[in-house]
């Protein structure tokens, strides 16, 4: 079993039905020191803007998600999702429970 912490679409019910053939049931976490800022990727209708984290290392930045728990076959489905533009980043979070979640990849 893996966690996953998610603040983006990922918490979407209707995207994780898609992505992993089910709603995933998560618990209110916080990860501390980071902050949402926005990267913009090109789709096949044009340019779409998604909310990314980013390591500021300032205890006040904090972002409020869900963490789930998830199998291993189902973060590869994860990863997938996310495609080229994130990559997987191992986290510390404010429960001091360790999960994956995704950043830009540059």
């Amino acid at each position: 079993m893996a966690k996953l912490f998610a603040y983006g679409s990922l918490k979407d019910p209707d995207i994780q039905q898609t992505i992993f053939g089910r709603i995933l049931k998560g618990t209110p976490d916080t990860l501390i020191g980071y902050t949402l800022t926005h990267i913009e990727i090109e789709e096949e209708f044009g340019m779409v803007t998604y909310r990314i984290i980013t390591p500021t290392e300032n205890l006040t930045d904090i972002i409020v998600g869900l963490i789930y728990d998830i199998t291993d076959e189902e973060l590869q489905q994860a990863d997938t999702y996310e495609g080229l533009h994130y990559k997987r980043l191992e986290v510390l979070l404010e429960s001091n429970q360790i999960a994956w979640t995704f950043t830009a990849t540059n």
